[in-house]
C-alpha cells in the first residue's frame, strides 16, 4: 500500500476513534444522572465493614454512597457498540458502517468477558448491599478467584483453539512460541489483573485514573498494530471512564464497585493478550501491581512473621493511616501510573 494512501486511512481511522470515544463521554455523561438517580432512590450504598479497624475509621463517612457505578463504564460501551452494529446492520455502507467496531477477531471475546463478569460483578455487589453475606463482604476471594479462573480459562482456549495462537512477545527479542504452556499463562495474566484492579479500586478516583491510563495505552499498541476496532473499544471505555471520574473524584458521587472493577480487571488482561503485549502489562499498570503486591506481602508477613508490614493493605490505604489526604494518595499514585505508561508505550513503540 503506497505510504500515503496508508497514511489517510490511518488519519480516518484515528477520526473514527477519537469521535468514537467522544460519544462515548456525552452518553455516560447524560446517563449518569439517570444512574444516580436509581442508586440513592433504592439506597444502594457501600457498606463499612467494621473487621478492619484502621479501614473502617478512615472510611465510615462513606457509608451509603451507592456503589456499582461501574455499570455507567459497561453500559455505555454496550450501548454504543450495539448501536453502531445494529444501525450498521439497518442501513448498510452507510456513516454508521464506519463507527461499528464490533469484529469477532477483535472485539467479540473482550466484550464477551466484559459482559459476563460484569453481571457477576453486580450480584457481588447486591450481597454486599443486602448484607446476604456476612459482614457486608460480598463474595468470599476464594470464590471470586474460581469466578476469575473460570472466565480466563474460556479466554484462553478461545486463544489456543480459536485463535490458534501461542505466542508471546518479549521486547526487544522476538516472539516465542511457548505451545500448551500459554493456557496457563494466559490464566494467570488475567486472574491476577482482576485480583489487582479490586485491590486498587478503594479509594475515590483510583481506579478509574489508573484504567483510563491503561486502556488507553493499550488503545495506542493497538492502533499501532493495525488493530482498529480493538482501539476504538478502548477508546470507548476510556471515554466513559473520563465520565465516570468526573463524579467519581472525592467526594465521590458513587463508587465503582465489584460490577466495574471486575470486568475492567478481565477486559484489560484480555487486551493486554490480543495485543501481545502481555509483558507490558505489569509496567503500564505498575499500580496495580504495587497494590496487589503490598496485599500479598502483607498476608505473608503476618503468616510467617505473626507481624504486619503495613498499617493496612491494600497500600493506598497505608498511606491514609499515617496521615496522607486521600486526594495526595490518588494523585501520587496517578503520577506513578503516567509514569508507568509512558515507559510501557515507550517500549511497546521502540521494541
Amino acid at each position: 500500500m503506497p505510504e500515503v494512501i496508508k497514511t489517510t486511512l490511518e488519519t480516518l481511522e484515528l477520526a473514527r476513534i477519537l469521535a468514537l470515544a467522544a460519544i462515548s463521554f456525552a452518553v455516560a455523561i447524560i446517563a449518569t444522572p439517570l444512574v444516580t438517580h436509581f442508586l440513592y432512590k433504592y439506597k444502594l450504598g457501600k457498606y463499612i465493614r467494621q473487621d478492619a479497624p484502621i479501614f473502617a475509621k478512615l472510611h465510615k463517612h462513606k457509608e451509603g454512597t451507592p456503589t456499582m457505578g461501574g455499570v455507567l463504564i459497561w453500559g455505555t460501551l454496550l450501548i454504543v457498540i450495539s448501536a453502531f452494529a445494529l444501525l450498521d446492520a439497518l442501513f448498510e455502507n452507510s456513516i454508521f458502517s464506519t463507527f461499528n467496531f464490533l469484529s469477532r477477531r477483535e472485539t467479540l471475546l473482550p466484550l464477551g468477558a466484559l459482559v459476563v463478569s460484569a453481571f457477576v460483578g453486580l450480584a457481588d455487589d447486591l450481597i454486599g448491599v443486602f448484607k446476604i453475606a456476612p459482614l457486608g463482604k460480598g463474595l468470599r476471594m476464594r470464590h471470586r478467584v474460581f469466578i476469575y479462573t473460570a472466565i480466563a480459562v474460556i479466554g484462553a482456549w478461545w486463544f489456543f483453539d480459536k485463535l490458534d495462537w501461542d505466542l508471546i512477545a518479549v521486547p526487544y527479542l522476538g516472539e516465542f512460541s511457548i505451545g500448551i504452556a500459554y493456557i496457563p499463562f494466559f490464566i494467570f495474566m488475567l486472574v491476577a489483573t482482576a485480583f489487582s484492579v479490586n485491590e486498587t479500586d478503594g479509594l475515590d478516583g483510583l481506579a478509574g485514573g489508573v484504567l483510563m491510563m491503561a486502556f488507553g495505552a493499550f488503545g495506542v499498541i493497538a492502533f499501532t498494530q493495525g488493530k482498529f476496532d480493538l482501539a476504538a473499544f478502548t477508546a470507548v471505555i476510556s471515554g466513559a471512564l473520563l465520565a465516570f471520574l468526573w463524579f467519581n473524584i472525592p467526594p465521590a458521587r458513587f463508587f465503582m464497585g465489584d460490577t466495574g472493577a471486575m470486568s475492567l480487571g478481565i477486559t484489560l488482561g484480555i487486551i493486554a493478550m490480543l495485543t501481545n503485549a502481555s509483558l507490558l502489562l505489569p509496567l503500564i499498570g505498575i499500580v496495580l501491581v504495587i497494590e496487589s503486591a503490598s496485599v500479598i506481602v502483607q498476608v505473608a508477613s503476618k503468616k510467617l512473621r505473626g507481624k504486619k508490614i503495613f498499617q493496612s493493605t491494600p497500600i493506598h490505604h497505608h498511606f491514609q493511616a499515617i496521615g496522607w489526604p486521600e486526594s495526595k494518595v490518588v494523585m501520587r499514585l496517578w503520577i506513578i501510573s503516567a509514569l508507568g505508561v509512558g515507559a510501557g508505550l515507550l517500549i511497546a513503540l521502540t521494541a
